[in-house]
């Protein structure tokens, strides 16, 4: 099993690394990592977009989602049924991040292994035959940062591109809102705001600076595809009102 996930994940990844540091890094480990975690995020792209984008729709459809649990607040079966309506009638699946961090699994762990074993004269074993060895190694980051040891600043950096994510993620409607006010959906988004940060905080403050700057690139490729996102909703969302206002003219 061990050697299946190498030859899929590992092997690849690990290649596909050692090709950028020669090839299009100018000998710079952590250029060739930003490098190999857009290239994952563009092939990845319409998996991530999905996700986001249905993120984004179920956090606009709050209020609708309060309405419907407050009608049916004694009826789960029917308040249930309601909510898969209104899911349907958006096209949104609500399990979409789940479904999304489950996909990442295998590429994560890899990328993990990847980083954190780096560029060795062990490593390079792996290398594919068409692939050249490079001929000098450097761990270092724009030659400051070294990526085999810990960087507070970068996990740091990562937990601030982490929280603006999920600021944008939030609907305009729970501004100004009390707790009382919220549904639970509300309440766990806003919480997973600051929880998500402080996870990235805890468990890459340990881990080489590496995979801190994988996160941290990853991050804020996220935050540019969110706002891109939150932009083609706000103009969706200014059409139908146009379209509502047309028809209250015309009744």
């Amino acid at each position: 099993m061990i050697n299946i996930f190498n030859e899929i994940f590992y092997y690849p990844l690990f290649n596909a690394l050692v090709f950028l540091y020669e090839y299009l890094s100018f000998g710079d480990l952590g250029v060739a990592i930003i490098a190999l975690t857009v290239l994952i995020r563009i092939i990845l792209l319409p998996l991530f977009y999905k996700g986001a984008k249905d993120q984004a729709i179920i956090s606009r459809l709050a209020p609708k989602i309060k309405e419907i649990q407050k009608n049916h607040k004694d009826d789960l079966g029917k308040q249930g049924q309601a909510m898969m309506e209104l899911y349907r009638e958006h096209k949104v699946n609500p399990l979409s991040s789940f479904f999304l961090l489950f996909a990442q699994l295998p590429i994560l762990f890899a990328l993990y292994m990847v980083f954190s074993k780096g560029i060795t004269a062990e490593t390079l074993k792996n290398l594919y035959s068409f692939i050249a060895q490079p001929a000098v190694l450097d761990n270092y980051f724009l030659g400051v940062v070294d990526l085999s040891e810990r960087s507070l600043l970068i996990v740091i950096l990562a937990a601030l591109a982490q929280f603006f994510q999920g600021k944008m993620l939030l609907a305009k409607t729970t501004n100004g809102k009390d707790s009382a006010q919220m549904t639970q959906m509300e309440k766990m988004s806003r919480q997973m705001v600051f929880i998500g940060p402080i996870m990235t905080l805890l468990f890459f403050s340990a881990l080489p600076s590496a995979i801190g700057l994988y996160w941290l690139t990853t991050s804020i490729f996220s935050v540019i595809q969110q706002i891109i996102i939150n932009k083609r909703l706000a103009v969706s969302d200014e059409k139908l009102i146009e379209i509502d206002k047309k028809l209250h003219h015309k009744l």
